[in-house]
């Protein structure tokens, strides 16, 4: 089925996950309640008055026609074209693939990707996944398909493609095979694609059970590896409501990371006792202790560690942090948590969904916080 052909309801419900809302945030934006948000989604309750499709359009700030079926629009990403052919790419199942001795070629090209996007450099890394992707669809090499599908689910997660990043990362659960490592870095895109499109009670069970399966007297990559799907799966559970476990999950995560020391991060996961304190922060604001989250959040980001984390870390954090001042109704924190971002990480401010939704957000206030009307005007939003 095309998105055409999809009834209105869908349309609302699929154009919501690309917001990164709930059906809840709908219902408050749209001044109605969370049961009237799903019976349109279910098609119980039908969405025909043009006046309140535009309310809708608008919240949603996509075009009325495209809820109508009547245009095709791509999801938007900022300035970032070609979604469409990793799309295009990842649906090609005849491409030749590397030939043997282009393996260490493909390889240097795979590295080459992880550091464009840990440097949060999306435009760039839209353009070449596309062939990267043709590439390594027959190479040799498991470990160069699965950090390829997982570069490509990472990217895709972030423009707001969750079910098209799931897609990328059972991609890679299935070229990692029997190596353990490989399969365990997999699901962790796995975890992180389910999460992003809400469901994080999938994420959980596979998060939990691949983490589970990771032996301390495996290497320190790989237990490191195990430690980042532990922080997913107290994410997970956090997002789930199950808040004591989600700190069960954060503690056993400090307990991995305590025990690693000096590991070259072969798998591109940026664990260590940093990464536990950022999920400390998101799980306490889960929880909904929001002066637990915002001290923590101001103790961590002053540590040299967390200096050290790759900028794309560093900003997709700062994003989640500006989601937690704006549910204490702290839009000054909002606006200087994403001002942070966007020095830290331009591309995650400026190609973002989710960016977009948080500066429209904090963007409403009368006046507007500081930086929030250039950040608004940056990624084309208008107040």
């Amino acid at each position: 089925m095309t998105s055409d052909d999809l009834p209105i309801g869908r349309r609302v419900a699929r154009w919501r996950v690309r917001r990164s809302m709930t059906q809840q945030q709908l219902a408050d934006r749209l001044r109605r309640s969370k049961s009237w948000v799903d019976k349109v989604e279910r098609g119980v309750r039908a969405l025909d008055r043009y006046s309140v499709i535009q309310e809708v359009a608008d919240v949603l700030r996509v075009d009325p026609e495209v809820l109508l079926g009547q245009q095709s629009q791509r999801t938007p990403v900022g300035a970032l074209e070609g979604v469409d052919d990793i799309r295009a790419a990842l649906a090609r199942y005849d491409a030749p693939g590397a030939a043997p001795q282009a393996t260490e070629e493909a390889r240097r090209q795979v590295g080459y990707a992880w550091l464009t996007y840990q440097h949060a450099h999306y435009a760039q890394l839209v353009r070449v996944l596309p062939s990267l992707l043709d590439v390594v669809q027959g190479a040799r090499s498991p470990e160069v398909r699965v950090q390829t599908y997982r570069i490509t689910s990472a990217l895709l997660v972030k423009l707001g493609e969750a079910d098209l990043g799931w897609l990328a990362a059972d991609r890679a659960v299935a070229a990692a095979g029997d190596d353990s490592a490989l399969a365990a870095t997999a699901a962790v895109s796995v975890g992180q694609a389910l999460r992003a499109s809400g469901r994080d009670r999938l994420a959980l069970a596979a998060t939990l059970a691949a983490a589970n399966r990771v032996r301390p007297q495996r290497s320190p990559g790989e237990w490191a590896v195990g430690g980042t799907l532990l922080i997913q799966a107290a994410l997970a559970a956090a997002g789930c409501g199950e808040h004591h476990r989600a700190d069960e999950l954060t503690d056993r995560a400090a307990g991995v990371a305590a025990s690693l020391r000096g590991y070259d991060d072969q798998y591109r996961t940026s664990f260590g006792p940093v990464a536990v304190e950022l999920a400390r922060v998101l799980v306490a604001a889960h929880r909904g202790d929001a002066d637990e989250a915002v001290r923590r959040h101001v103790s961590v980001v002053r540590r040299e560690a967390w200096r050290r984390l790759p900028a794309e870390y560093r900003g997709a954090y700062l994003l989640d942090v500006a989601r937690v001042y704006l549910l204490v109704g702290d839009l000054r924190g909002a606006a200087r948590a994403m001002v942070d971002a966007d020095s830290v990480a331009p591309a995650e401010v400026r190609c973002r969904p989710l960016a977009r939704t948080l500066i429209a957000d904090v963007a409403r206030a009368n006046p507007a916080p500081a930086g929030v009307t250039r950040l608004a005007t940056l990624v084309g939003l208008t107040r």
